[in-house]
């Protein structure tokens, strides 16, 4: 499973709050919402948060191994 956790704790460390993004940054809304509900994003979406945080891919997205069996 991939989780969004990392980002709002980087958001946090660097001081940018989601209105920051959406102003500053263009960061859309909805984007700000499928993060928030753990939906996929592009990697080049990935990649211009990385820019805009300045910070490592681990630093906004993580991944959890789903227990169910298939």
């Amino acid at each position: 499973m991939i989780s969004y956790d990392p980002f709002y704790k980087t958001l946090k460390e660097k001081g940018i709050s989601t209105y920051k993004l959406i102003n500053e940054y263009g960061i859309s809304r909805s984007l700000l919402d499928r993060l928030k509900h753990n939906k996929p994003i592009s990697t080049v979406t990935l990649n211009d948060l990385c820019n805009i945080l300045h910070c490592k891919v681990e630093d906004v997205i993580m991944f959890t191994e789903d227990n169910t069996e298939k």
